[in-house]
Parts: structure tokens; sequence; C-alpha cells
């Protein structure tokens, strides 16, 4: 990305920003307080309205500013299990990685190699909202 790691963990430290970069997520209804730290939840809605499923995304595992674990509901399809890292490159870059894998069964029993070519069109489009928002979130108007 064309911008430095904590410009990008800004972003993934604001709950509210969720549906700005995630592809799927439509809605938020409420970020728990203590958001981005263990055990946390934001609470979002997916899908178009009026066909809209509540639910949430849960923090697994956090290391401020270097790396992301969720468990995002959505049910009834399932949840899924997403891991972002960002590695700085330089003063004005980072690289981004974003890994997701299905969390229930049986979806989960597919291998993840199998289930990457399904969720790298989303994903794809995640980083790259994420990349927009992180560049460009403190442009003045």
């Amino acid at each position: 990305m064309h911008t430095d790691a904590g410009s990008v963990w800004e972003v993934l430290a604001d709950g509210w920003a969720y549906p700005l970069w995630v592809v799927g997520a439509t809605h938020m209804r409420d970020v728990d307080d203590d958001w981005p730290s263990v055990g946390s939840r934001l609470h979002h809605s997916v899908g178009m309205w009026p066909f809209q499923l509540s639910d949430n995304t849960e923090v697994l595992a956090v290391e401020p500013g270097r790396r992301l674990e969720l468990l995002a509901r959505a049910w009834p399809v399932g949840s899924a299990r997403v891991r972002l890292t960002i590695e700085p490159r330089g003063p004005e870059g980072c690289h981004v990685r974003m890994w997701e894998a299905a969390a229930d069964p049986p979806w989960r029993w597919v291998p993840d190699w199998a289930q990457a070519p399904g969720l790298l069109p989303r994903n794809t489009e995640s980083l790259s909202r994420l990349a927009d928002v992180a560049e460009h979130r403190h442009r003045p108007c």
C-alpha cells in the first residue's frame, strides 16, 4: 500500500470504518468500547436492505499495528476466521496480507487451498478498499 502501517492500523482499529472496506458489510449497529481488544465485537449487518443479516465479528487475537485476527459471523451462512497482517515497507509504505477460511462445518473441512480461489476476489477487493481508506482518510476537504 502507498501509506504507512500506522494509517492502515488506524482504519482497522476504527470499528465504525468496517463497512468501508469489508465487502458485504453494509451497516454498523454498534462497536464495543474496547475494540479491537481480544473478545471485543463489532455488531454489523451484511447484505442489501431489506435482505440484511445482523451478526457480529469478534477479535480472536491482536498485535496492535501488526496483526488482527477475527471471527466474522454471518448467520445462517456461517463464520470465517480472518487474519490481517501489516508489514512496514519503508517510511511511506506497507504490505497487508489477508487470509480467510471457513470456521464452521461443513466448509471448515475443506482445505484452505480449495477455499482460496472462491475467497480471492472478495478479499482482493476488501484490501483495495482498505488501501483507499487508509491512503485518503486524512486528506483535507
